[in-house]
């Protein structure tokens, strides 16, 4: 079976979406605008505070315990279009 690769590079953008950069060497986009609507990341909608993402063991993390799982991510983000 083979293991679901870590995030190794997240890019926060202005419309609640995060460029994922996977340890495979994929790209892919994840809209986090669904999850802004539950309690735990509701806070998140904040701009500067959503910025703060980090890579933490090659899942997502914010400041305040709020962290999502790498296999998820993979599963949930779609596939960008490789550049030129």
């Amino acid at each position: 079976m083979l293991s679901t690769p870590y995030i190794e590079r997240a890019e926060p953008h202005e419309d609640h979406t995060i460029t994922l950069h996977f340890e495979n060497g994929e790209r892919k986009q994840l809209d986090m605008k669904p999850y802004l609507e539950t309690p735990a990341f509701r806070s998140l909608q904040d701009l500067s505070l959503f910025r703060q993402v980090r890579v933490v063991h090659g899942s997502l993390e914010w400041p305040g315990e709020r962290d999502l799982a790498y296999d998820s991510l993979y599963a949930e983000a779609i596939p960008m279009e490789e550049e030129g």
